[in-house]
């Protein structure tokens, strides 16, 4: 069964201004790549964690997550290239928080996929 249609059923003023509206292309692929970044489970975990817990150095991160440092050292680094995380230096230790952004979309797939605080 064809479920083609030889009827243009377009309403093009609607259309048209939905096109205006539109996000353009680099916000679109930005936005995709925060999401992206907290695609991944420990990515993910280590996201909520800074969200609970505020400002946190890798040290803490890996023990609450129980994760091996260097591997959330590696994903909070990917965090904070996607905008979502922020680092500062307080002597030798690296503390990392998410930025407003990160918190915002944290809160918001926690909260589509009902993950506990």
């Amino acid at each position: 069964m064809d479920d083609s249609s030889a009827l243009l059923c377009l309403d093009l003023p609607r259309a048209e201004e939905l096109r205006k509206r539109r996000a353009d292309d680099l916000a679109v692929d930005a936005a995709a790549s925060r999401a992206r970044a907290l695609a991944d489970p420990t990515r993910l975990a280590v996201a909520l964690i800074l969200r609970d817990g505020g400002e946190l150095c890798v040290c803490d991160l890996a023990w609450i997550a129980e994760r091996p440092q260097n591997l959330v050292s590696h994903h909070v680094r990917a965090l904070r290239s996607a905008g979502l995380a922020r680092s500062r230096r307080d002597g030798k230790m690296v503390m990392y928080a998410l930025t407003d952004e990160g918190a915002t979309l944290v809160a918001t797939l926690a909260d589509a996929a009902e993950v506990a605080a």
